[in-house]
Formats: structure tokens, C-alpha cells, sequence
């Protein structure tokens, strides 16, 4: 997800003072293999799969294909670390901490190299990786390194007879399977509190987006995790994935992703051992703009809501509703202000828009954005393919949308912002909670009390206010509705990495 603190167009305020970091030259990807245990391992059934460059279509290299057996192997070893007498469990609380620092310090040494992975695996621009996704995941890590050793229970007053006290203790291991838009940072997000807890992880990256999650399983031993506490499983969903979801011996599942997967992923859990699941699913988001907001500032937001990292975000401002008595010029500015996004190779600095994860996705968005002129939504800018190769497309606007279109009900998920308007606040409000998903919203308006207001009324976990994507390690994300259930983040997240243990005490009614 982005970070608060972006221009326009998705960068990072202040970097233009600042010398741009250059990618580093990366002429052979050094970790493709499974790793568990703290050691790399070839698949069990011998099978490789290919990761691409989404801006060239060109194979960037052949990595390690897990499946269920390579699961099981990986669960067996986070099991077996999550053992009471293990060295992971006996280690004090202070020190798990530390060992989530020198992983912070650790991802900031290398944080060019990660940035050029991440950059070369999803096609997004090298500065949004640089300055946004490695520093939302430093954040992330040193913000749960903080909580280590400040995750305690409470003493109960009950009657005189009994003492009762709480513990919290860890679920067990833990599955996490991370998406393609975001493939570090959700890492993360998963990891560092599930491991702030005390359990151990077994992760499957995307498919489409496998290599920096395979560097961080090396700088994992390098920060000495004792075996077993952190394991990687490259591979696919249908197999790997179900593998995870469905494990008896996995005690809890965190997924990003389709809500389609998502309800798959819950059933799965149903059927096995009836595992915790956390699920942070997809939004069709809508914003708020009232004619006292600050016009210029809330046409930059929304557009930087629904255009950043081309769109595909499950946070993607994909409804903007305006106000009709300044929906002319708010349409007129939006067309200026997306005429400054610079479209090209993403590891060039001055690129702010790359291209799409691959030719599947790429087929999805141009469909859905021929199917807005087809149902009369008026498009004022973009909508077609850019370039010979890669999978580029136009960021695009359509003005005159109606609820009824399929691009005002599903999920885009590709560079398309959808430009509403409506004559009253309830008539908007109604309009925005007319959606099974409810997991952003943003309201722009100078009236504080307005925004107060509205924000109670919207059906969604997050609501911003004259901001958009403003997300913190220290802020609990989840939603509402199909886009998921529980939480990230935030000290809210560490409830789902812990059990609560009630302990009562029998007292001697003799002195």
C-alpha cells in the first residue's frame, strides 16, 4: 500500500532534493530456491516455474515450485521451532525483538537491491519501491519490534476466594499468503506481528512475485532466527496455497487477495481444523468530494487513490463521488492533472506509471474498460495500450458513470478512475455503502463536523478525511463486508497472532 506523504502522481514528497538512488545492475537473481529451516531446498518434484519483467514480458529466472510435500516439510520445521523448550521459545521477549531489528537493519543495507527486485518483478516504479514499499516495511518490522516485550495479559478482580489472570500466548504457526501488488510489504505486514507474538511462519509468495520475499528468507538467517521460525514456499495457489489453507497442523492463515480466494481459503479452514483466518480482501472504494473541499487538493488524492501503482490496489479510489455543483471542473482538472503522469521503464526515476502484473490482468482491465464505453460512461482520457511489449496501459478516466456499470460494481483493479456525481449528502452516502465491499472510504470536505459525521455513516474500515492511502504501521486496516475479516496492523493485529489464556487461582481462605 502507499505511505502518507506522496505527490500527485504517487512519489514520495521531498525526493526531488534529494540524489535519485540509482537500481542496482542485477545480473543474477541469487536466491530461487525454497527455504526452510534456514536452508535452501529444491522442490520435491523437481518442478521450477518462471518469473517475468512486466514491462519487457521477459523472463527474469527460474525458481523452486513447492508443493504439498515441500508444505508439509516446511510445517514440520516451523512446528518443530514452535516447541515449548525450542530455542525460539525459550528466547526472551526483549531479544525476539532485537532479532526483528536486525532484520530492519539488515533490509535497509539492502534496500537497493530489494527495491530493484521488487521493481523488476511487478514492473512498479523503482522510486514508489524505494522510498514507499521498503519503507513501509522497515517501519513495519521496527514498529513490531517495539511490541516484543510489551504484549502482556491482566489480573481480574473476581471475589476473595479466587485470583484470575491472563496470558497471551502464541497461536502456533502460522500460514501467510501474500499478492502480487504489494509482495514485500504484505510480507511483512504478516510477518513481523505474527513473529512479535512468538509463533513461527510459513509464507507463499505470489507466484508472479516471488524474489524479495526469497532474499529476506537470507537475511532471516543472517539475523540468526533459529531454524524453522521463518519458512518460504514459492509457488501456486491451487496447490501450494491450498496446501496452507488446508493443513491440520497450521493454526492460523492470513491471506491478501480476491475475495473469491479469500471465501475458498475459509472454507478450506472449515473442512480442516477450523484455523484462524485473517482475510484482507477487495474494495470498490468511494470518495466523497463536497463543494467546500479544498477542490485542487482533493482532485490530486483521489486520482493519486486510483491510480497508484496502476491501480492495482485493493485500497483503489474506484468510485468518485462529486458534488454536481462542481462535477465540471472537477472532471476538467482530473484530465489536467493525469496528463503529468509519466508513463515508461520502470526503473528510469522520472517513471510514475508501469506497467500491469501480466497478460491475464492486462486482458481483465481493457475488457472492463471497454465495457464503460459500451454502457455510455463517457471516457475523457487514456483507455488504450501503450507500447510493442510489456503490458502498459493508459491511465484512464471515465466521467458520467452510473451505478448500474460493470465499472461502477466490480472490481478493476488496473489504472481507471470512475467520476460520479450526486445532489445530496444522503443520496451519496447511500450510494457509497451500495456495495458488498467495505474496506476504504474517504470524505473531502473543509467542515469538520460534516466529515465527522459522514465518516460515521460510511460501512468501511477505514475512512480518510482530505487524505488518501495515509496508512501507518501503527493503524489497524482491515474491512468490512466481503473485503475481509480482522485486522493488520496496529496493535489490533496482535490479537490474531496470540491466544488468551484465563488462569484462575484457588486462594487459601486460612491466613
Amino acid at each position: 500500500m502507499a505511505q502518507n506523504g506522496t505527490t500527485e502522481n504517487g512519489v514520495a514528497e521531498g525526493i526531488t532534493a534529494l540524489p535519485f538512488p540509482q537500481p542496482v545492475k542485477v545480473q543474477e537473481i541469487g536466491h530461487t530456491k525454497i527455504f526452510i529451516n534456514n536452508e535452501w531446498h529444491t522442490s520435491s518434484s523437481g518442478k521450477t516455474f518462471p518469473t517475468f519483467n512486466p514491462a519487457t514480458g521477459v523472463k527474469i529466472c527460474d525458481v523452486e515450485e513447492a508443493d504439498k510435500e515441500d508444505v508439509d516439510r516446511a510445517v514440520g520445521a516451523a512446528k518443530a521451532a514452535g516447541q515449548r523448550g525450542s530455542p525460539w521459545r525459550r528466547m526472551d521477549t526483549s531479544s525476539r525483538g532485537m532479532l526483528l531489528h536486525k532484520l530492519a537493519d539488515l533490509m535497509e543495507r539492502d534496500r537497493l537491491l530489494l527495491a530493484t527486485l521488487e521493481t523488476l518483478d511487478t514492473g512498479k516504479p523503482f522510486l514508489q519501491s524505494f522510498f514507499i514499499d521498503l519503507d513501509g516495511s522497515v517501519k513495519t518490522l521496527r514498529y513490531y519490534a517495539g511490541w516484543a516485550d510489551k504484549i502482556h495479559g491482566k489480573s481480574m478482580a473476581v471475589d476473595e476466594s479466587f485470583m484470575c489472570l491472563t496470558k497471551h500466548e502464541p497461536v502456533g504457526v502460522c500460514g501467510a499468503i501474500i499478492p502480487w501488488n504489494f509482495p514485500l510489504l504484505m510480507f511483512i505486514w504478516k510477518m513481523a506481528p505474527a513473529l512479535s507474538c512468538g509463533n513461527t511462519v510459513v509464507i507463499k509468495p505470489a507466484e508472479q512475485t516471488p524474489l524479495t520475499a526469497l532474499h529476506v528468507g537470507s537475511l532471516i538467517k543472517e539475523a540468526g532466527f533459529p531454524p524453522g521460525v521463518v519458512n518460504i514456499v514459492p509457488g501456486f495457489g491451487p496447490t501450494a496455497g491450498a496446501a496452507i489453507a488446508s493443513h491440520m497442523d497450521i493454526n492460523k492463515v492470513a491471506f491478501t487477495g480476491s475475495t473469491e480466494v479469500g471465501q475458498l481459503i475459509k472454507e478450506a479452514s472449515a473442512k480442516s481444523n477450523l484455523k484462524r483466518v485473517t482475510l484482507e480482501l477487495g474494495g470498490k472504494n468511494p470518495c466523497i468530494v463536497f463543494a467546500d473541499c479544498d477542490l485542487q487538493l482533493a482532485v490530486a488524492e483521489t486520482q493519486k487513490g486510483a491510480l497508484y501503482n496502476q491501480g492495482q490496489c485493493c485500497t483503489a479510489a474506484s468510485r468518485v463521488f462529486v458534488d454536481e455543483s462542481i462535477y465540471e471542473e472537477f472532471v476538467r482538472r482530473s484530465i489536467e492533472n493525469v496528463k503529468k503522469i509519466v508513463i515508461g521503464d520502470p526503473l528510469d526515476p522520472q517513471t510514475s506509471h508501469g506497467p500491469q502484473i501480466d497478460q491475464q490482468h492486462f486482458d481483465k482491465i481493457m475488457d472492463l474498460i471497454k465495457s464503460g464505453k459500451e454502457e455510455g460512461a463517457r471516457l475523457e482520457y487514456g483507455g488504450a495500450a501503450l507500447g510493442e511489449k510489456g503490458f502498459f496501459i493508459q491511465p484512464t478516466i471515465f466521467s458520467g458513470v452510473k451505478d448500474h456499470m460493470r465499472i461502477a460494481k466490480e472490481e478493476i483493479f488496473g489504472p481507471v478512475q470512475c467520476i460520479f456525481s450526486f445532489k445530496s449528502p444522503q443520496e451519496a452516502i447511500e450510494r457509497a455503502n451500495s456495495s458488498q465491499y467495505g474496506l476504504v472510504s474517504a470524505v473531502f470536505t473543509t467542515s469538520m463536523d460534516r466529515a465527522l459525521s459522514v465518516s460515521a455513516a460510511l460501512e468501511t474500515g477505514t475512512v480518510w478525511i482530505n487524505c488518501y492511502n495515509a496508512l501507518h504501521a501503527q493503524t489497524p486496516f482491515g474491512g468490512y463486508k466481503m473485503s475481509g475479516n480482522g485486522r493488520e496492523l496496529g496493535e489490533y493485529a496482535l490479537a490474531e497472532y496470540s491466544e488468551v489464556k484465563a488462569v484462575t487461582i484457588k486462594l487459601s481462605e486460612t491466613l
